[in-house]
């Protein structure tokens, strides 16, 4: 055994369990150039930031798992994109500590044989058993350094393993008794599969608030009945900032193709594919009442590829393609796209992206059904990207990357002269040049402004808000903090202490009150009203828009999917699939604050014939869904106990202090693909 495999702590396999579900994410680390020391060397702050069972969470940890996160999506997008912050961060790091320490207590945390094991299985071809990158025993030293290029450290390195395999065991212990009947197998298909032409209309409060008009003197009557709600408690506060914007301080530099060659070679092989092949069969409806008879053709056609596996040979997908396609753009050419085929962020589901998530050979397991017209598709291997083809991606990476540098230093310099000077306009002049900005765009002033505020062009900034919060005199100069676009430094300018604001202070945010307090007594009456006047599907349209709401059309709508601007609910998909072609949901459905009336034009129920094929797998994937659910829910129980019993302990001060130490994210290209996808 390998000495450096003697500690064996740490996850490869970085565990996000937040929001929802348990997300396991198997990062690779690398440190760019740029960003500031605490970014590049998240091991070194050893301040605590929480503690689960006595086990301490440093800003470390943190700090890591957001280098992490970053570095899958390639530093274009930032956690906010993401829909991450410190405080989801530190909730992910919590819950991989309770799964440590539960499969620990349990008698299930993974042997350093075990350990071992797992790691050198990194560095094996699985056909053959032979090392393939290095052999860890007779090369220690380069075992070393893909451990710190991966991780940071050896300690960490082996400490992701660990974790992965306690994670592994836990689960499998947890989730040991979990079972799927052939029932529930086949419901869930029916539930699944079944497609349906909607037709409905959405009874919103932001429509009725439109038609709903108030007399200045019921605004003041309201104002005066309900003026302590309007009672600002907190000191608003005017500040004078110094802007540093982001791109035009790092427009000017220069990037070598050395430097986008380095940042390249330190891409995961999944970053570095350009796409995948894609074959496909299109077959045309040229009549709705030909629907039928056309899909049952390309199950056909699907049964005869597949055969008894789930792959087909390009040739053969080809030969059926030539033979059965009405694309005539490729299906003389086999079936092949005239493009690769990536993961879009915007666009997941789009048709030919689903191919992405296929194995190389597999042939789609049922027929598509889009725009109306039936396809068939083959995932082909897939296409690396050269360094030139990724050279555009990697401009704006590291470009990001480094004017977040330039930015940052620029900004500590104005707060240094800013604190000297306490005359933003004369520092504004100094710096302009640096900044490629006008000193006009670098001298910016809020209104009157307290935590939660929307504040404009920053938005709402827990930091700015942290930065400002200190401030209570005049000329108070404040720290620097990223906002949107770039850096402030703010200065105080003035302040209103806690008070009851005059009418005219709030009038329009009484106005506003008044409409949606009316609109939400009268929405659920109004939309009974409503689906009273509506006997078919036909009606909706013509009902809807007379009463002044938002209609729609969705066609071959499955359950789970969003209902246009209703949204999605397991209510709403309740509702939905109980009904039959022609049928109404005479009662209406609540969606958040809104209620929506359903329609049903067209219900086309799975063949279940194609299920049988079909059935082992779905089995697995619904016993796989239900596992996740049970073991999410176990370790949600054993976090919320810990909490009721005060074995989890955030020190939030320290969790306050941690900057979103991150370049912002420059704008998503059209085709933007999602790394590892």
């Amino acid at each position: 055994m390998l000495k450096q495999l003697g500690r064996l702590e740490r996850t490869r396999s970085i565990i996000i369990v937040g929001f929802a579900v348990v997300m396991a994410v198997s990062l690779i680390v690398f440190y760019a150039p740029g960003r500031n020391t605490n970014y590049l060397e998240p091991s070194k702050n050893t301040d605590v930031v929480a503690k689960v069972n006595g086990a301490e969470v440093t800003v470390a940890d943190v700090a890591l798992q957001k280098a992490a996160v970053q570095s899958r999506y390639g530093g274009q997008i930032s956690l906010a994109q993401l829909g991450l912050t410190n405080e989801s961060i530190l909730e992910g790091v919590i819950q991989k500590k309770i799964i440590e320490q539960e499969a620990a207590r349990l008698s299930l945390a993974p042997s350093q044989a075990e350990v071992a094991a797992e790691i050198r299985k990194q560095f094996r071809d699985p056909a053959t058993g032979q090392y393939v990158n290095l052999d860890p025993d007779k090369d220690p030293e380069r075992y070393r350094q893909i451990a710190a290029s991966q991780s940071g450290d050896v300690e960490r390195f082996e400490q992701q393993f660990h974790d992965q395999l306690a994670y592994r065991n836990l689960k499998a212990f947890i989730t040991s008794s979990v079972a799927v009947s052939d029932a529930e197998v086949e419901d869930n298909y029916r539930r699944e599969t079944t497609t349906l032409n909607l037709t409905y209309v959405l009874v919103s409060p932001e429509k009725l608030v439109e038609k709903i008009t108030v007399s200045d003197d019921e605004l003041r009557a309201h104002y005066e009945q309900h003026k302590t709600d309007y009672r600002i408690d907190e000191p608003q506060k005017k500040v004078r900032y110094l802007y540093i914007n982001q791109e035009k301080a790092g427009a000017k530099l220069q990037m070598s193709d050395k430097d986008l060659r380095e940042r390249y070679d330190q891409l995961t092989p999944e970053n570095k594919q350009a796409g995948v092949k894609v074959q496909q069969i299109l077959l045309r409806v040229a009549r709705p009442d030909l629907d039928a008879q056309v899909e049952q053709k390309a199950k056909d056609l699907i049964a005869k590829l597949r055969g008894t596996g789930v792959q087909a040979t390009k040739e053969a997908f080809a030969e059926a393609a030539r033979g059965n396609s009405e694309d005539p753009a490729t299906a003389k050419n086999g079936g092949f796209l005239n493009r690769l085929v990536k993961k879009n962020l915007i666009k997941p589901d789009g048709l030919y992206e689903r191919a992405v998530d296929m194995q190389p050979g597999e042939v789609s397991d049922i027929p598509i059904k889009y725009g109306g017209q039936w396809y068939i598709l083959r995932r082909d291997e897939s296409v690396p990207k050269t360094f030139e083809e990724a050279k555009p991606e990697l401009l704006v990476s590291l470009r990001n990357t480094r004017s977040y540098g330039v930015a940052a230093k620029l900004a500590e310099r104005a707060q240094a002269r800013l604190k000297e000077t306490k005359d933003p306009q004369k520092v504004a002049k100094e710096l302009a040049a640096e900044a490629n900005m006008q000193p006009a765009e670098m001298v910016k002033e809020t209104d009157y402004i307290r935590p939660g505020d929307d504040v404009a062009d920053i938005g709402s900034n827990q930091q700015f808000e942290q930065a400002i919060a200190v401030l209570n005199n005049p000329n108070d100069v404040g720290e620097r903090t990223g906002v949107k676009g770039g850096f402030a430094i703010p200065m105080f300018v003035d302040k209103k202490d806690p008070r009851i604001p005059e009418f005219d202070e709030v009038k329009d945010k009484v106005a506003q009150s008044l409409k949606q307090e009316r609109a939400k007594s009268q929405l659920e009456q109004k939309a009974r009203e409503l689906a009273g006047s509506i006997n078919k599907p036909g009606d909706i349209k013509a009902a809807g828009e007379k009463a002044g709401f938002e209609v729609g059309n969705e066609l071959d709508f499955k359950l789970g999917a969003t209902l246009g601007k209703a949204g999605t609910s397991p209510s709403l998909d309740e509702a939905i699939y109980a009904l039959k072609e022609g049928d109404v949901t005479k009662t209406p459905i609540k969606v958040g604050d809104s209620w929506v009336i359903i329609g049903s034009t067209q219900r086309v129920e799975p063949e279940m014939a194609t299920f049988n094929p079909q059935r082992v797998g779905r089995t697995s994937e619904l016993l796989k869904r239900r596992q996740n659910q049970v073991f999410d829910d176990y370790i949600a129980k054993v976090q919320q106990r810990l909490k009721q019993e005060g074995k989890i302990i955030i020190y939030k001060e320290v969790l306050a202090s941690l900057q979103e130490d991150e370049p912002a994210a420059a704008p998503l290209p059209q085709q933007f693909p999602i790394p590892g996808s």
